[in-house]
């Protein structure tokens, strides 16, 4: 079992498999070109498949592929069956922004995926288009459809940013209500050296609850529902779907935090909000790999897990100042 100094059992790793990306968010890059990581710098699926062995081993039991844009990857949706067919006890999740994978929803549904993440900061085709740089906004609403066809866990990811979706929020409730999925506002967090922070745009989880509050009843879900992840999860009378607000930055999840993060290029990170990474790809490419060696490593490395809000303390006190260096999409959230 890994477990860090503050008693925190890493029980949930997130891992990004790409930094590629067909989308252009405005609030994740602020360049119109990025220097992409080499492909021979990328995690292969065959360490990837050799790193959760032994993630599992130490009582890991739900990974979240993220990206980057994880569809966008050669051969993932094989990888990820391959893993159903290993590990039946692993819940595997998927954060996607929705654009690739029309059509495809039956083979998620047929490997067992146990939840599918969808991003979406609009319900306009235009301002979707704005945001994202791209006209894929029919491309997303179709996945989301087939997806709660297919009865796949669906939840969807809106980052709230005021000035520029904070009109929609009638509008949202109105789809929370009307489809069988988790709708999750997220605080914009200033991650990446590139990334565009403005701290007008900054809409706190306390003034989103206080808006929804005056569109509709919140229901909170009671016990472990309540907080699932990062969530605070509150239900809608006589509505089908939920609603969750997730306050990355101003009331942070830290106590419970029982993740790792795994890199596109193969960095463990044991906080978020720290640059401070450590490499087990140089581990998992050694001609003789020593499985006991990558085992001490990640024992060492969630040793030095760190109780992220004090970094974020520390932003407040620098205003303008990213939380950190690295882009999401290498990240992985």
């Amino acid at each position: 079992m890994l477990q860090d100094h503050f008693g925190r059992k890493v029980t949930y790793v997130r891992m990004s498999i790409t930094d590629r990306c067909n989308l252009r968010c405005l609030y994740c890059r602020s360049v119109q070109d990025w220097d992409f990581i080499p492909h021979e710098g990328i995690m292969r699926y065959e360490e990837m498949d050799y790193l959760i062995n032994i993630l599992w081993h130490e009582g890991v039991r739900k990974v979240r592929f993220t990206g980057g844009e994880p569809f966008a990857r050669r051969d993932f949706i094989p990888f990820l069956e391959k893993l159903a067919g290993t590990y039946p006890d692993l819940a595997i999740h998927v954060t996607t922004n929705g654009t690739l994978i029309k059509n495809k929803i039956h083979l998620l549904r047929n490997l067992g995926l146990a939840g599918l993440n969808i991003s979406l900061d609009t319900l306009r085709r235009d301002r979707f288009k704005q945001i994202t740089g791209r006209d894929f906004y029919a491309d997303v609403r179709k996945t989301i459809d087939e997806s709660l066809s297919a009865g796949l866990r669906t939840k969807i990811n809106v980052v709230a940013l005021r000035g520029v979706n904070d009109d929609e929020l009638e509008d949202f409730v109105t789809f929370a209500r009307e489809h069988p999925l988790d709708l999750r506002f997220i605080e914009f967090m200033p991650i990446g050296g590139t990334c565009p922070w403005d701290k007008e745009h900054y809409w706190s989880a306390r003034d989103i609850r206080d808006a929804l509050k005056k569109l509709t009843p919140l229901v909170p879900v009671p016990g472990h529902e309540a907080t699932q992840g990062p969530a605070r999860m509150f239900a809608l009378p006589e509505g089908l779907g939920r609603i969750g607000i997730i306050s990355a930055m101003s009331d942070h999840f830290c106590e419970d935090c029982n993740r790792l993060r795994v890199t596109s290029d193969g960095r463990i990170r044991p906080c978020l909000f720290s640059d401070k990474e450590y490499p087990v790809l140089p581990l998992l490419r050694k001609d003789e790999r020593n499985k006991e060696e990558i085992v001490r490593f990640l024992h060492d490395v969630t040793l030095k897990k760190p109780m992220g809000y004090m970094l974020l303390q520390a932003l407040e006190a620098r205003q303008g100042v990213h939380v950190c260096s690295r882009m999401m999409s290498t990240i992985g959230g």
